[in-house]
C-alpha cells in the first residue's frame, strides 16, 4: 500500500489557477491531505488546532472581513499565516489580492494563487481531487471487469485462463477496466480500480500476443473505472478437495482494510468459466441486495423437516 502528495505545481496546473506569487518550495511542495481550511478564526489570531498541511482558501466572507481592517491590522493577519509552512493560499471568485498579502507571501515565501470559481465549488472539487489521488492504493495481479454492473477482479495463478476468460466476458458484451495490474484506490470505504495508464485497455492472450480491447471491440468493451464488488480466484481442479457446493459459508478477503467478497471456481477442462463468472456477479449482486438462495434453500428444507416431524 502507497499513498503520495500532490505537488503544488500540479494541482496549479490541474485547477488552471493564477500564479501570484510562487513560493520558495513552488516545485516540491505537495498535498498530503485531503481536507482544505478557511483561516477566517485565524484572522482572529486563533490557532488552536491549526493545520499547516491543509491548503489555506479565503473567500468573499474573508475578503469583506479583512477589508475592514486598517492596512496594518492586514498585514498582521496575513504575516502570521504565512509564519506557519502552508502549501499555499487560495484567494476564489478572482476577488482582489491585498497587496498587504502578496507582501507577506513574498517576504515568507509562500505560494499565493487565485480561482475564478466560487469558495464552495473550488473546496468541493479539491476535496474530490484529493480525496482520489491521495487515497490509499495498492496493486493486485489480476484482470477487472465490469459484469452487469458489478466490478469483478478475477485473480489466480499465472496461466490459468482468466486473460481468456475475460476476452469472452467482453465479447458477451461486459467491459474491461484492467489488466495484469489492477490499481485498486480506498475511496469513501469503498474500493475503486482502474488500470495504469500505460496498459491501459490493452489484454494479453498466450499464443496471440497484446491485443486492444478498444480497438478491436469498440468503446464499449472498455471502462476507465469501476468499483469492486466481488473477488473471483481461479485455481486448478483439487481432486482431493471438498468444494464448497451450496455457498452458504460467506468468504471474504481484506484489501485496504475493506472485506471483498470472495468466491473460489476450480478451474478443469469443460468449465465453462465465463458463464461461470456471469453467475457469480449476478448471485454476487443478489447478495448485496439482501437474497441469498443458499439460504433461502436451507430454509426450506427446515420447514420441510419440521413439516415431517
Amino acid at each position: 500500500m502507497h499513498k503520495k502528495g500532490v505537488k503544488i505545481k500540479e494541482f496549479v496546473k490541474a485547477f488552471n489557477l493564477e500564479v501570484l506569487n510562487e513560493g520558495i518550495d513552488f516545485d516540491t511542495a505537495e498535498l498530503t491531505v485531503t481536507d482544505v481550511n478557511r483561516p477566517g478564526l485565524q484572522f482572529h489570531n486563533f490557532y488552536d488546532y491549526f493545520d499547516p498541511l491543509r491548503l489555506q482558501v479565503i473567500g468573499k466572507a474573508e475578503v469583506t472581513f479583512l477589508e475592514s481592517l486598517a492596512p496594518a491590522q492586514r498585514k498582521r493577519c496575513f504575516d502570521e499565516l504565512f509564519l506557519f509552512s502552508i502549501p499555499a493560499l487560495v484567494i476564489s471568485r478572482g476577488l482582489e489580492c491585498f497587496p498587504e498579502c502578496l507582501e507577506c507571501a513574498k517576504l515568507h515565501g509562500r505560494t499565493l494563487v487565485r480561482t475564478r470559481e466560487t469558495t464552495v465549488e473550488f473546496t468541493s472539487d479539491t476535496i474530490e481531487y484529493l480525496n482520489r489521488l491521495l487515497a490509499p492504493c495498492m496493486t493486485c495481479h489480476g484482470v477487472l471487469l465490469d459484469i452487469y454492473g458489478e466490478g469483478v477482479m478475477i485473480v489466480g495463478d499465472s496461466g490459468i485462463g482468466k486473460s481468456e476468460a475475460a476476452i469472452e466476458l467482453i465479447m458477451r458484451g461486459h467491459r474491461l477496466v484492467a489488466d495484469d495490474a489492477v490499481e485498486l484506490r480506498r475511496i469513501s470505504g469503498q474500493l475503486v480500480g482502474t488500470a495504469p495508464e500505460v496498459i491501459r485497455n490493452y489484454i494479453e492472450l498466450r499464443g496471440i500476443g497484446v491485443i486492444d480491447v478498444q480497438k478491436l471491440f469498440g468503446m464499449r468493451a472498455v471502462k476507465p473505472e469501476s468499483q469492486l464488488d466481488l473477488i473471483v480466484e481461479f485455481e486448478q481442479w483439487d481432486n482431493e478437495k471438498i468444494y464448497d457446493r451450496l455457498g452458504i459459508e460467506n468468504h471474504f478477503t481484506e484489501l485496504l482494510d475493506e472485506q471483498i467478497p470472495t468466491v473460489t471456481i476450480p478451474v478443469r477442462p469443460g468449465r465453462n468459466l465465463a458463464s461461470i463468472v456471469e453467475v457469480a456477479a449476478m448471485n454476487n449482486r443478489d447478495r448485496r441486495m439482501g437474497y441469498n438462495a443458499a439460504a433461502e434453500l436451507a430454509r426450506r428444507v427446515d420447514l420441510r423437516a419440521d413439516g415431517v416431524n
